[in-house]
């Protein structure tokens, strides 16, 4: 028992580390403002999830922002408190929708529910939370936000605008694009994630 959750410890911290390791590698997208930057630190959590629960999804989540936050931080911790909520609203959606019923198809339906519940917390959250936050503790007025996005998509013309032309379909994109990625790396790398189950029913067996 012990050996199986030192197990789980260690694939937990090694997922961690990746997505941290991967929030450094951002990429802009056409019609976007350029501080919304595409990236995958999402994967290793949603692969953790589907391995090992989604409990565990959301801690490599955490793990992930705290050290990105301790590390590399150029927004206070607003940026990582933000990566962490809708990142975290991603992870378990996909990872009870999949627990219930562990096949292929329940993980495509999980990913492409978790993809909308994440745009619309995404939504949400910017306009109550993150945003309010970013202005107070970073001394960014709202209308900074505004006026960025604007220059690469007229329709925006005040923070509701910004918020349904920017935030929720940024962070539409960016889920299809981690839920294609998941969807073709997990079966090669689950057996890995997987392997003290497979010992103990071994052991079993023996």
């Amino acid at each position: 028992m012990k050996n199986v959750r030192l197990s789980r410890l260690i694939k937990v911290s090694l997922l961690s580390v990746i997505g941290f390791l991967l929030m450094y590698i951002e990429l802009p997208l056409p019609l976007f403002p350029e501080f919304l930057k595409i990236d995958v630190s999402d994967l290793p959590a949603l692969v953790g999830t589907f391995a090992l629960g989604p409990i565990e999804g959301v801690v490599i989540e955490l793990i992930k922002n705290i050290l990105h936050g301790l590390f590399a931080t150029k927004t206070a911790f607003v940026g990582e408190l933000a990566n962490f909520i809708v990142g975290s609203a991603m992870i378990l959606t996909a990872g009870f929708v999949y627990k219930n019923k562990k096949n292929k198809k329940s993980a495509v339906v999980g990913l492409a529910i978790a993809t909308v519940v994440m745009s619309i917390v995404a939504g949400v959250c910017n306009y109550y939370i993150f945003l309010p936050l970013y202005e107070k503790v970073l001394h960014i007025p709202l209308a900074a936000f505004v006026q960025l996005a604007q220059k690469v998509n007229p329709a925006i013309t005040n923070i509701n605008t910004f918020i349904i032309w920017s935030i929720i379909p940024f962070n539409f994109i960016k889920g299809i694009f981690v839920s294609i990625i998941t969807a073709a790396i997990y079966k090669s790398v689950s057996p890995i994630l997987h392997e003290e189950s497979v010992n103990k029913e071994l052991a079993k067996n023996n």
